[in-house]
């Protein structure tokens, strides 16, 4: 704060004909500091700088996001494929409903800045030295942060109490939580990016990313995610920062937080690092994925939990030693209802084998007719 005091100060003398250093005709402490400290000032550039950063570049890039991975859901709606959880096979879904929870977690993301936004516009400006306003004119902190609200087109305020906005600064701790938030959704949709694109051969290759530089300095052939890996790591270092901002945050002492800088440096650095991975992601990863349908509806329509579907008519228990036989033997759902007997003995007919194993229906996407 006194280095840009200084500046401006100096700037003055030298446009006025008089020497730098002179503090004439403008004084850097008794001037250019009028109404301010450095404990309502620099916590107040910090808020700014926070709010524009997340608003002019960090909103429209998870936006860009959103939209590309919303976009892909709609292309790829009816695409069957297993789902899994545990990393094993569960119920079938489709990729437009991953997809589409993706795009959900990124919109959620944005109305969670959404959400903080308001109290990083609370601005501690006025509260110079321990938030009494002690050599503060009337009316200086509200013109000025007119100025500000104009100048940036953000609705910001004078805090409502300075003893809290100086001694602590936990709206920014906030906002660097929500930060870790949107990094802790973009790491599973990366990493499930990425193992959707393993393979070729030996990986479950039901997707395919766009090719963006080889992989490999003695693999011939071989390309790696890398947007979904650097996505990753920008991820971590978020939240690490994070961790840095919270201990910061704690290190308030009655009227002031003398880590303001760590916190700044590590709020800003993790808006600018998720609003620049978050649009490259969508153009040179998302826009570009590619379905392998075919491999998806093999996949989902050879896993085991598809016998879910005959629960409704033979039970768990039966149901269940259908699933281990089939697996002991090799042979599909279908094939096993029918060794053990099932469908001779009238327990279940055709059509409603038919209708329970239909993994279009168990998606919820299409409606499967329904057998007494």
């Amino acid at each position: 704060n006194m280095n840009v005091n200084e500046v401006i100060a100096n700037l003055c003398s030298r446009y006025s004909g008089e020497p730098l250093g002179s503090k004439r005709p403008v004084h850097p402490n008794d001037d250019v500091n009028a109404s301010q400290s450095s404990n309502d000032t620099f916590p107040t550039a910090i808020h700014v700088a926070a709010v524009t950063a997340v608003v002019d570049d960090l909103v429209p890039g998870l936006e860009r996001l959103r939209a590309s991975l919303r976009a892909k859901a709609d292309e790829v709606a009816d695409a069957v494929k297993s789902g899994r959880t545990h990393l094993m096979d569960a119920t079938p879904v489709t990729l437009g409903q991953e997809l589409g929870g993706y795009a959900t977690t990124v919109g959620l993301a944005a109305e969670r800045l959404g959400s903080v936004l308001p109290r990083v516009r609370q601005l501690p400006l006025g509260g110079t030295a321990v938030g009494t306003g002690l050599n503060a004119t009337p009316g200086f902190a509200a013109g000025v942060i007119g100025r500000l609200s104009d100048h940036t087109g953000q609705p910001f305020a004078e805090a409502p109490d300075h003893f809290e906005a100086q001694g602590t600064r936990d709206s920014l701790v906030e906002l660097s939580g929500v930060l870790r938030t949107i990094a802790v959704g973009l790491t599973k949709i990366a990493n499930d990016l990425r193992w959707l694109a393993s393979g070729p051969s030996t990986g479950l290759a039901e997707i395919h990313l766009p090719d963006l530089q080889p992989g490999s300095s003695i693999m011939p052939g071989k390309v790696n995610p890398v947007l979904p890996e650097a996505t990753l790591m920008v991820c971590a270092q978020v939240v690490g920062n994070d961790a840095a901002v919270a201990w910061g945050g704690a290190a308030g002492a009655f009227e002031l937080n003398v880590m303001m800088p760590v916190i700044a440096r590590n709020v800003l650095e993790s808006i600018h690092l998720l609003a620049a991975v978050a649009p490259l992601m969508a153009a040179r990863c998302v826009d570009g994925i590619t379905a392998d349908r075919e491999r998806m509806r093999r996949y989902a329509e050879s896993s085991p939990s598809v016998a879910t579907g005959l629960n409704r008519w033979l039970g768990y228990d039966r149901v269940a030693a259908i699933v281990k036989q089939s697996l002991r033997e090799g042979t599909t759902i279908r094939e096993t209802v029918h060794a053990m007997g099932f469908v001779g003995r009238g327990e279940i007919t055709e059509d409603q084998l038919d209708a329970a194993l239909d993994v279009d229906a168990m998606t919820g996407v299409s409606t499967s007719r329904d057998p007494a």
